[in-house]
């Protein structure tokens, strides 16, 4: 089969298409045949080890996996005799953020890995495009206590986990600032935003309302420049680390600062997301009653994986890149 292989850590030229043996499915294995698959935040990171901590799990010097690629959708072309709960032709779909080898003509899937059947309604481009995003948006979002009306900004609004976040939150029932270009300000008002903050023509930081929770889901601000936005025990939640590693050590101290009178109580939530399983639960259910739909930027040919990667790595995609093997 076909695959896309790293055998250093760097730059997508490092990846090298190849062929290499068909995977061989165990008795408790599913063998997939992949339709689709996603270049995101996740792989880059992955395709270059970085944050350099990444290393302690992926390989010190050189990768442990060759394979990279987390989010996919496809069929299984071959069930293990111990498999009871799928059969060949079923359509699914999964995720794993330590990665799942989606860049491949097949996987393999065992017990371990969070995958599901595949909305009846959603093609397999959209499938491979929607896990990823969601996951993250919706780990930021369940370590804030938030009720219904709460005011709530949006920083990045229309990239992957930003255009999953806005869908989750207008489900229930915030009030969003999206902060976003200029030519996705009607995606993001279609998305559920009540107001638009162009970041071509504004700093969003002079926004005139105060919010319960901001959301950097570009991780390209700081808790220090957002911190005067906040109500009086609002929270701030990145998806990155932050200058420094910053935002592990302000979930800490601000936790304990928050308990102190007088302080406001503004804290910083990191957004630790250990359940892949319940963010796909969710996610299905949330497309079958029509509230969730994936957006889909730009979809490549597997053999153009470098180029998807270098897209995404500009920073400025709309939603997802989809890749696809059909």
């Amino acid at each position: 089969m076909k695959a896309f292989i790293y055998k250093k850590y760097g730059p997508p030229d490092v990846l090298q298409l190849v062929e290499i043996p068909e995977p061989v499915p165990k008795p408790d294995e599913i063998l997939v045949k992949v339709m689709a698959t996603s270049v995101n935040r996740t792989d880059c990171a992955n395709l270059r080890a970085k944050p350099a901590i990444m290393r302690l799990s992926m390989g010190l010097f050189v990768p442990k996996n060759p394979i990279l690629g987390t989010e996919f959708s496809g069929e299984i072309a071959a069930v293990g005799k111990d498999i009871s709960q799928y059969e060949v032709g079923q359509r699914v779909f999964g995720f794993a953020d330590s990665g799942i080898k989606s860049y491949a003509e097949y996987l393999v899937l065992s017990p371990k890995n969070a995958f599901s059947l595949i909305p009846k309604d959603l093609t397999y481009e959209q499938a491979a495009g929607c896990i990823e995003g969601a996951h993250y948006a919706y780990n930021m979002i369940n370590k804030m206590t938030l009720q219904n009306g709460d005011r709530v900004l949006i920083n990045g609004a229309t990239g992957g986990i930003g255009t999953a976040a806005l869908q989750l939150l207008n489900y229930l029932g915030m009030q969003i600032t999206a902060v976003c270009n200029t030519k996705n300000i009607h995606l993001a008002k279609s998305l559920g935003a009540e107001h638009i903050i162009d970041w071509e023509q504004e700093n969003f930081t002079t926004s005139p309302f105060k919010y319960q929770a901001i959301l950097d889901t570009s991780g390209k601000s700081t808790f220090g420049v957002c911190k005067s936005l906040l109500l009086p025990g609002g929270t701030y939640i990145s998806s990155e680390l932050g200058p420094w590693s910053q935002n592990l050590f302000y979930s800490l101290t601000t936790a304990l600062v928050g308990a102190i009178p007088f302080t406001g109580g503004k804290k910083v939530k990191f957004p630790y997301p250990p359940d892949i399983m319940r963010t796909i639960r969710l996610l299905k259910s949330l497309i079958e009653e029509d509230h969730f739909s994936p957006v889909i930027d730009r979809v490549y040919p597997f053999e153009q994986i470098p180029e998807a990667f270098r897209y995404v790595e500009k920073g400025h995609k709309t939603g997802n890149v989809v890749v696809s093997l059909a």
